[in-house]
């Protein structure tokens, strides 16, 4: 009894102690539950209370990552019972998608504990797009269920507003989407009406169906035979996509309007001349569900259309402009209740590229027919004035107002890909560059350190290797030929310099042996390839680019491997372009660029290209000028590997050609260089490399296209016509004539 009597004056106690200490706490709810010293429950069986603030704050981390799941696991019994999950995750999402929340933070002011029940005060900042910063201090009440604090629900836990079945709504101001443009201010991509143009087969004048074809081919960028083809395949009846233009491009086919010719109008963004460097400017395609609710929180109301990709995704935030928004409290019948904010807009940017428009359209043009790609960079600077990938596409096909939408192959040849930054070859002979770097800065060889080229290569114990004058002279006895001429008998003796010339397997193969198996050096050749900035992205930014990989070799028959940039080698054509830049810079490896100024509609421009150096060959004067002779000797010397193609070439060039096994398929064939005018032109020189996949022999194929690239910097066309036909015609299938490599 004596025992019982002492408990029943410890609660009494406890109980007017807890009153004494009532009054309001500092946010104005009733300080019901003020003392934060736990109850002397352990002497009289009650379980200690949980920690509350440690609820609270496990809520608020589970709501900064979006798992509405954790959230509604913490609420009371009670509140589950009448708010499912669906719902509950729903006003969380619509109120920080409507008041454009890019984040929050939250602050825990006090807290008020029993055993059973919980109030904790927190303060609040939403951090909105559109609405400023929006803070409050509320206070959220909570119960022990079986030895964890719940949440005892109410909207107005989100905002005291939302109390009662009020919403937020945000209207919003959205302004035009900026335009794009080359270096010169000609427009790339606009927001302008557009026009679609088809065919509608049984409308065709017989009389007139060359000058329909014809008009059509040039306007869309078809051949005229593929576009009858396609007629005579569907038959009458049917209607056959083309391309779209803008009414200044179409000028002349609409003038003659041959019959047949189906012409819609339609308002969009529209890219011009049906995509120039489509991979690299991107597209834009209306928000997705996936994309919806980041998009709501920087303020857009998910009905606009947004960069997916390119110059059109890094620039969004430009491209977009600011929008404006109010943010309204509207009750459950409409009406508004009061404004928590608003912010005005301001107009897009305009984002003016590096790009040369026609040197951009020759590019496309000269690689439209094959699958590869062509990149042409100023030495001196990293712009870049050229990025084509083929295939490619046309960015208009993804305008959902464009009546021919829906023409796009986006499975065969993944023409999306933009194989200038991000697709990954086997460099193949270019590689011999890296190879012989390697070797000067070695010291082991010099520039008349010679080595007897001859077909084979024996030094493998398991496996002889043959140089590509030993293929050429397997194809020439096929055909009844002898073996006789410079490219099918072997290079004989050869300088260091020579070896280049001659892009001799052998020698580069003997230098990667040698480096590895005698001087301990195996990792001399990799190093240098990384120094000259292959196996890692080059920083570029504006597009999407892929790293490439160079490893360390860790056999014999890796290191020759790696030696003539086979193997493991993987480079991009955007890194290949950049070394050969430093190359003729003197060394100076720049970030590459493809964005010249970011500039408002008033006031000076936000962004301005400025040339980057990010890194430095690690080669000596006298061995870069060594280099730098025996490239030159490569397109001037009479047994250089790209001489043939390039007889009568105006402007003075060096390079290297590469013809690199693809695993699959016929080999890769490259060209990388550089021109050497400035002085005469006064015009800044440019690095181009080429690369064409699955095609054959870089002097046969990768050449031509780097010829076609000087002459259009030069002359605004490309001048000479490759021996496999016009460029930007479909390809013929005739014997190649002569080169090598």
């Amino acid at each position: 009894m004596k025992v019982l009597r002492w408990m029943n004056i410890l609660l009494v106690v406890a109980f007017l102690a807890a009153c004494s200490s009532g009054g309001t706490g500092g946010n104005g709810f009733s300080n019901l539950f003020a003392s934060p010293t736990p109850l002397p429950t352990a002497q009289i069986g009650i379980t200690p209370a949980p920690n509350a603030e440690a609820a609270v704050t496990k809520f608020f981390q589970a709501l900064q990552n979006d798992d509405y799941e954790t959230m509604y696991a913490m609420l009371s019994n009670a509140s589950r019972d009448v708010l499912s999950l669906e719902d509950f995750s729903k006003r969380w999402n619509d109120a920080l998608n409507e008041m454009s929340a890019t984040s929050f933070e939250f602050v825990i002011n006090s807290s008020k504990i029993s055993p059973h029940n919980a109030e904790v005060g927190y303060s609040v900042t939403y951090k909105t797009a559109l609405a400023g910063d929006l803070q409050r201090n509320i206070v959220m009440r909570m119960v022990n269920e079986e030895g964890s604090w719940k949440v005892v629900w109410d909207d107005g836990l989100i905002m005291p507003e939302l109390a009662g079945g009020n919403i937020l709504k945000m209207d919003y101001s959205i302004p035009a989407r900026g335009d794009i443009y080359d270096r010169e201010g000609l427009p790339i991509v606009t927001q302008s009406a557009a026009l679609a143009f088809g065919i509608q087969t049984e409308q065709i004048d017989p009389d007139l169906r060359g000058t329909l074809t014809a008009e059509l081919g040039k306007l869309c960028g078809y051949d005229p035979i593929y576009i009858d083809n396609l007629i005579d395949a569907n038959g009458p009846g049917n209607y056959l996509p083309m391309c779209e233009a803008s009414r200044a491009e179409a000028q002349r086919l609409l003038s003659i309007n041959p019959g047949g010719l189906v012409v819609q109008e339609y308002n969009s963004r529209y890219y011009n001349s049906t995509g120039l460097a489509p991979q690299a400017v991107g597209y834009t395609q209306p928000i997705s569900p996936e994309q919806l609710n980041t998009y709501r929180r920087l303020g857009y109301n998910g009905s606009e259309k947004v960069g997916q990709s390119g110059v059109e995704k890094w620039a969004e935030d430009y491209l977009a402009g600011q929008h404006g928004g109010t943010l309204r409290v509207v009750g459950p019948g409409g009406q508004i209740i009061s404004t928590l904010g608003q912010t005005s807009p301001r107009a897009a940017d305009s984002v003016y590229l590096t790009i040369d428009s026609n040197m951009q359209a020759y590019a496309q043009k000269s690689i439209e027919f094959f699958r590869g790609a062509i990149v042409v960079m100023e030495v001196d600077t990293g712009r870049v004035i050229a990025m084509a990938s083929a295939p490619d596409f046309d960015p208009n096909a993804f305008e959902p107002e464009n009546p021919n939408v829906g023409g796009l192959d986006l499975e065969t040849n993944q023409p999306l890909l933009n194989r200038a930054s991000q697709g990954q070859y086997p460099l193949g002979s270019v590689f011999k560059v890296v190879t012989m770097s390697a070797a000067l800065e070695s010291g082991l060889y010099l520039k008349d350190t010679t080595y007897d080229c001859q077909y084979d290569f024996t030094r493998l114990p398991d496996r002889v290797l043959h140089d590509w004058t030993w293929q050429h002279c397997q194809d020439a006895i096929a055909a009844g030929e002898a073996c006789n001429t410079s490219s099918t008998k072997p290079s004989g003796v050869l300088t260091l310099q020579e070896g280049l010339m001659r892009s001799c397997n052998p020698y580069f193969w003997e230098i990667g042996w040698d480096l590895f198996t005698n001087w301990s050096r195996g990792t001399d050749i990799a190093n240098m390839a990384r120094a000259f900035g292959l196996g890692s992205p080059t920083g570029i930014g504006e597009v999407e680019e892929a790293s490439g990989q160079i490893l360390d070799p860790t056999s014999e028959y890796d290191a020759v491997n790696q030696a003539i940039g086979q193997g493991d080698v993987q480079v991009t054509p955007l890194q290949v372009a950049r070394f050969m830049a430093a190359i003729a810079n003197g060394g100076t490896l720049y970030r590459p660029q493809i964005v010249e100024k970011i500039q408002p509609v008033e006031g000076d421009p936000k962004l301005i290209f400025r040339p980057e150096a990010n890194g430095t060959l690690p080669l000596r004067t006298e061995n870069l000028d060594i280099l730098r002779e025996a490239l030159v000797m490569v397109t001037q010397a009479q047994r250089g590997t790209a001489r043939f193609n390039l007889r009568g070439l105006q402007f003075d060039v060096a390079g290297k050609t590469g013809t690199a096994e693809s695993g699959n398929g016929k080999s890769h064939a490259w060209f990388a260089g550089y021109t050497m005018n400035e002085a005469n032109t006064g015009l800044p020189d440019i690095a181009i490399a080429v690369i064409v996949e699955n095609i054959g022999e870089g002097s046969e194929y990768a050449v031509p296209l780097f010829r076609a690239m000087v002459e259009t910097y030069y002359y605004g066309s490309p001048q000479a016509v490759p021996w496999f036909g016009q460029i930007g015609q479909p390809l013929p299938t005739p014997t190649p004539l002569g080169g090598s490599q």
